[in-house]
C-alpha cells in the first residue's frame, strides 16, 4: 500500500509536466516505468488517467503478451488509479499494458492516447560463490606471488556480475582484484612463506550482494611445486628382481619441506604399480623398488608435495624413467601342447609346439626334451630358437612318429643365460588306452568372446582349451581341476570359424578331445558354390554336382543350398540340407535350354554362385539303340514267323500260288471233240470246272456219242476234226491272258501265220461266276476256246501214243463193256469221274474277266493257255 501512495505522489509531480506537451501525450502512464524484477518475487505497478475525463479507472485494464491479466489482480486506487500485482516467472522478458475502453457507445477513444507499456528487466540475486580453490605454483627456485583462484559461481542471475577476489597476507594488508568470469589472479609483493592467508570472493550485481566461504590457511597450503627432477634408475645384476632410483629436489627445504610418491609398471602396460607413501614419507632423494619380474623393462614416475599433512597440491608427475631388470632364471615351467596329431598308415604322426614360461625371467636360448617312446629309452633333443622364433611366444619344438601301440612321454625344460626352467612333463597314451573325454561341451558366442561349458571326467587334473582357426592359427590355454565355465582369451575373430577342442589332462597324460565349431559372429557367404554337370544331361534329368565353399568364406555354418534353375520362362527353386553336395534334376523338358546357380545361407543371409547352362537331349542314352533294336527283333519276329507258318503251310501255300499242273502227258483231250462232250458239272461257286475226259472203249464211245449227239449245239464239221481239238489243263491264279483267236474268219488268217497253233476248247456253266447276273442265254451252256502256240503234246499229234495213255488212263477208270455201262447208276458214274478229275479243276475267274457268250460269228470265246501253268484264264 505504501508503494502505491509513492507513485501516487510521483505521478502528481509529473502530471503537470506531461500536460505542459500538448495533446499528443497519451493520457494513461504506468509506474515505475523501467523497474528490475526479481524473478520469483511479486511486482505492483500502477496505471493513472491524466488529462481527461473520458474514462475512469472503471475503463482500465491490463494485458501482458497480448494475454489479459484476470481483474482479480487488480486494485482500484481512487476515480483515476488502477494497480495490478502480478508474480515475475520466467527468465523471457515480457511488454505490461494498460488499456482503456468505454462502455458508451456514443463515444469513440483515440487508442492511441489511451494506451501506455513498460518492459520490466528480469534477473537472480547472485548466488554465493562455492569451492573456492587457490594456488600458487613454483616459478624457478621459490613460490611465485601470483595466487590463481577458481569457483563455482552457481547458476546464470541474468543480470551483469562482478566477482572481487580479496587476499588478506596481515590485518592492514589485503589485495584484490575484480572479474566477472569465475576465476581471478591476485598479485602479492612477495610470497609469503610459513604465514596464513585468508581468501574470500564477493558476488555483486543490481539485485544485491553475496561473499563465499572465508579459506584460512597457511601459504604452504596453496603452494604446487615442480615435480622432482633428474630422475635416474639403476639396475643391478646381482639383484635381479630389483631397480635403484634416484632423483633432485624441485625447492629447497628452507622454502618447504616435500614429500615424494613413486610409481612404476611394465613398458607398454597402463597398469601402475604405486609406492605405499608411508614408504616415502621422510626427506629422501633415492629409494629401491622390489619385487620386479627379471629381465623386464620398467617405466618409473616421481612426484612430491607439502610434507605437511593436507597441505599443498602434488606436483606433476615426472619425466619416464625406464629401465630392464636384470636376467635371472626361469621361475615357470614351460606350456607343453600338441601342434598336430594324425594318423596314418604308418603309425600316429605327433608335433609338439611349446610357449615359453610365463615367467621366463630372460631370452630363452633352447629348449632340451627328454622322450621315452614305448620301450626306449629317455633321450635328449636340443631346440636352439633363431632370431625369427624369438619374436613369437610359440615356439614348434619337434616332430615324432608313433606307432599306434607305443606310448610317449615328454619332459621339457626351458633355459636362458641363467639357468633352467622347472620341468613339464606331457605324455600320450597307446590309441587303445586314451582316457575318456569331457562330455556335454558347449560353445556358445557371448558379447566378443566364445564361452565354453562341459561336464568334467573324474580324476582329471587340469583341462586344455585349444581352438583352430582355418590355415596353422592355433592357440591354447590352460584351466583348473574346478571349471566348468570359461571364455576364451584369446583375440577372436567375427566370421571366422574356430574348432574348439577341450582335453581332460589326467596328471600330465592327454585324454580325448571333445571338439566342436563356432563362430563368434556368423554373416552371410562371401560367394557361392560352382556348380557342374556329373556326366552329361539326360533327356529328362541332369545330376549336379558342387563342392562346398571354402571355410574362410562361408563367414558361418550352411544351412541349407538351394538349387534355382529356370528355362527362360519358368524359375524353380529347390532347397537341400547343408551336407549335401549333389542333387539330380528331373522332370525337365527334352531339348530344352536350362540355367541353374545354387544359393548358399546361413543364419545372417545368403550369397548365389555363377550360372551353369546346359541343354537336356531329345533322346535319351540308349533310346535311339533301344528303337533299332526293338524294330530289329519286330522284323526278326515276322521273319522268324513267315518262316515258320510257311513251313508249317507249306502245302496250302504249294495249292495256291503254284497250283499241281495235270501232266499232258497223261492228258485224254486228244480223243475228245465237241461231238462227244462228257456231261458238263455244275461249276463250283468262284471257280471254273474243267470237263471231266474218259478213257473208255470204241464201244462205249459209240454208245455215249450216240446218245448225246442230238443234244449238241455244234453244227460245224471244222469242231469234229482232230486239228480243232486239244487237252485242257487247269488255269492258275497267276496265270496271264494270251491273244484267243475264235472261230471267225480271222481265224484263218491266224492258222496261216502261225502253223504250230492249236485250239483249245472247254464247256464252262452258264451259271454267273461270283454274284454275276446271268443273261438271258443264261440256261445254255457256254463253249469256250482258244488258240495258243504251245506245241501240242506227243499224245495228240501221235495217235498211237494216244492209245498208250488210253490204256494207262484205263488202269484207274476199269474198263466196262457197252451192257454193263448201261446198267450203272447214272450218279455213281458221275462221282467216280469227279474224283479222278479233281485236280483239273480250274481256278476262279478273276472279278475283271469278261464272260462272253456265243454269236452267231463265233461259237464261243476264247480264253488263254499258260503252257507253264498247264491251265486257262478267261479273257
Amino acid at each position: 500500500m505504501m508503494s502505491a501512495v509513492l507513485q501516487l505522489v510521483l505521478l502528481a509531480c509529473v502530471a503537470p509536466v506531461l500536460s505542459a506537451n500538448g495533446e499528443s501525450i497519451s493520457h494513461l502512464m504506468i509506474t515505475p516505468e523501467s523497474p528490475l524484477l526479481e524473478i520469483g518475487t511479486n511486482f505492483t505497478a500502477t496505471c493513472m488517467i491524466i488529462n481527461t475525463t473520458e474514462v475512469t479507472a472503471d475503463d482500465l485494464y491490463w494485458t501482458m503478451s497480448k494475454t489479459t491479466i484476470p481483474s482479480e489482480k487488480y486494485t482500484k486506487i481512487n476515480r483515476t488509479a488502477l494497480s495490478v500485482t502480478i508474480p515475475v516467472t520466467g527468465e523471457k522478458p515480457e511488454w505490461l499494458f494498460c488499456r482503456s475502453s468505454t462502455k458508451n457507445p456514443n463515444v469513440y477513444l483515440n487508442e492511441g492516447k489511451f494506451l501506455h507499456a513498460i518492459f520490466p528487466r528480469k534477473g537472480y540475486h547472485p548466488e554465493k560463490p562455492e569451492n573456492l580453490s587457490c594456488i600458487a605454483v613454483q616459478d624457478k627456485m621459490v613460490i611465485s606471488r601470483n595466487i590463481s583462484c577458481s569457483w563455482e559461481p552457481g547458476r546464470e542471475s541474468h543480470l551483469h556480475t562482478t566477482y572481487t577476489l580479496y587476499v588478506k597476507v596481515t590485518v592492514h594488508q589485503t589485495f584484490n582484484t575484480s572479474t566477472d568470469k569465475s576465476s581471478a589472479k591476485v598479485t602479492l609483493e612477495i610470497f609469503p612463506n610459513h604465514m596464513t592467508l585468508e581468501i574470500w570472493v564477493e558476488a555483486k550485481n543490481e539485485l544485491g550482494t553475496v561473499e563465499s566461504e572465508h579459506l584460512r590457511e597457511d601459504a604452504g597450503w596453496f603452494v604446487k611445486t615442480n615435480p622432482p627432477s633428474d630422475v635416474k634408475v639403476f639396475s643391478e645384476k646381482s639383484f635381479p628382481t630389483s631397480l635403484l632410483i634416484n632423483w633432485t629436489q624441485p625447492i629447497a627445504k628452507e622454502h618447504i619441506k616435500l614429500t615424494y610418491e613413486i610409481r612404476f609398471c611394465p613398458n607398454g602396460s597402463q597398469s601402475w604399480t604405486y609406492v605405499p607413501l608411508v614408504d616415502t614419507a621422510k626427506d629422501i632423494q633415492s629409494f629401491r623398488l622390489q619385487k620386479l619380474r627379471p629381465d623386464t623393462v620398467y617405466v618409473t614416475q616421481v612426484r612430491c608435495k607439502n610434507a605437511e599433512e593436507g597441505h599443498g597440491y602434488w606436483s606433476d608427475w615426472s619425466t619416464n624413467a625406464t629401465k630392464r631388470t636384470p636376467e635371472d632364471r626361469p621361475t615357470s615351467k614351460p606350456d607343453l601342447w600338441l601342434s598336430n596329431k594324425s594318423d596314418s598308415v604308418n603309425g600316429r604322426q605327433v608335433t609338439f609346439i611349446s610357449k615359453d614360461p610365463v615367467f621366463p625371467n630372460g631370452r630363452i636360448t633352447r629348449f632340451d626334451i627328454n622322450i621315452k617312446n614305448g620301450s626306449m629309452i629317455w633321450k635328449s633333443v636340443q631346440v636352439n630358437m633363431s632370431e625369427a622364433d624369438r619374436s613369437s611366444s610359440q615356439r614348434k619344438i619337434t616332430v615324432l612318429q608313433l606307432d599306434d601301440r607305443d606310448s610317449i612321454q615328454v619332459r621339457i625344460t626351458a633355459i636362458n643365460s641363467v639357468g633352467k626352467s622347472p620341468e613339464a612333463f606331457l605324455g600320450i597314451h597307446e590309441k587303445v588306452h586314451e582316457p575318456p573325454a569331457v562330455e556335454g561341451l558347449k560353445v556358445e558366442p557371448c558379447g566378443a568372446q566364445l564361452c565354453l561349458e562341459w561336464k568334467p571326467p573324474r580324476s582329471a587334473t587340469e583341462f586344455v582349451v585349444e581352438w583352430r582357426a582355418y590355415g596353422d592359427q592355433m592357440d591354447w590355454q590352460r584351466e583348473n581341476r574346478s571349471t566348468r565355465h570359461t571364455a576364451i582369451k584369446g583375440n577372436l575373430e567375427k566370421f571366422v570359424c574356430y574348432k574348439v577342442s577341450v582335453y581332460a589332462i589326467y596328471a600330465g597324460w592327454i585324454g580325448k578331445p571333445a571338439i566342436v565349431e563356432a563362430f563368434l559372429e556368423q554373416g552371410a557367404p562371401l560367394e557361392g558354390p560352382s556348380v557342374r554337370l556329373k556326366g552329361t544331361p539326360g533327356r529328362n534329368g541332369a545330376e549336379l554336382v558342387w563342392e562346398e565353399i571354402p571355410k574362410n568364406r562361408r563367414q558361418g555354418f550352411i544351412t541349407n543350398y538351394t538349387i534355382c534353375y529356370t528355362n527362360g520362362i519358368k524359375r524353380y527353386d529347390i532347397i537341400v540340407p547343408g551336407n549335401t553336395t549333389s542333387y539330380t534334376l528331373t522332370s525337365l523338358s527334352r531339348n530344352t535350354k536350362y540355367d541353374v546357380w545354387i544359393k548358399a545361407s546361413t543364419i545372417a543371409g545368403s550369397a548365389n554362385g555363377f550360372n551353369h547352362s546346359f541343354t537336356t537331349l531329345k533322346y535319351g542314352p540308349g533310346e535311339i539303340e533301344a528303337i533299332v533294336v526293338g524294330v530289329s527283333l519286330g522284323f526278326l519276329f515276322i521273319v522268324l514267323m513267315t518262316m515258320l507258318l510257311c513251313f508249317y503251310q507249306k502245302d496250302v501255300l504249294k495249292e495256291n500260288c503254284w497250283p499241281q499242273i495235270p501232266n499232258p502227258g497223261e492228258s485224254t483231250i486228244g480223243n475228245w471233240s465237241p461231238d462227244y462232250p462228257l456231261k458238263a458239272e455244275t461249276p463250283k461257286e468262284n471257280c471254273l470246272s474243267g470237263i471231266s475226259v474218259l478213257d473208255m472203249d470204241v464201244c462205249d464211245g459209240k454208245s455215249v456219242f450216240e446218245e448225246d449227239k442230238t443234244s449238241l449245239p455244234l453244227k460245224k464239221d471244222k469242231y469234229l476234226s482232230e486239228e480243232h481239238s486239244s487237252g485242257i489243263g487247269g488255269s492258275s491264279c497267276m496265270s496271264s491272258p494270251r491273244q484267243s483267236v475264235s472261230d471267225s474268219d480271222e481265224g484263218g488268217d491266224i492258222a496261216d501265220t502261225t502253223a504250230n497253233t492249236v485250239q483249245y476248247s472247254s464247256v464252262v456253266a452258264s451259271n454267273a461266276y461270283k454274284g454275276q447276273n446271268p443273261n438271258s442265254q443264261s440256261q445254255q451252256a457256254i463253249f469256250s476256246r482258244s488258240e495258243s502256240t504251245q506245241p501240242l503234246l506227243d499224245s495228240e499229234e501221235n495217235p498211237d501214243m494216244l492209245m498208250q495213255e488210253g490204256s494207262r488212263q484205263s488202269q484207274r477208270f476199269p474198263r466196262q463193256s457197252c451192257f454193263t455201262h448201261s446198267a450203272r447208276n447214272q450218279d455213281q458214274l458221275e462221282m467216280e469221274q469227279q474224283e479222278v478229275l479233281e485236280p483239273l479243276d480250274f481256278c476262279p475267274l478273276e472279278e475283271d474277266s469278261e464272260q462272253i457268250t456265243p454269236t452267231d460269228g463265233q461259237s464261243a470265246l476264247g480264253s488263254s493257255y499258260m503252257p507253264q501253268l498247264g491251265g486257262y484264264r478267261p479273257q
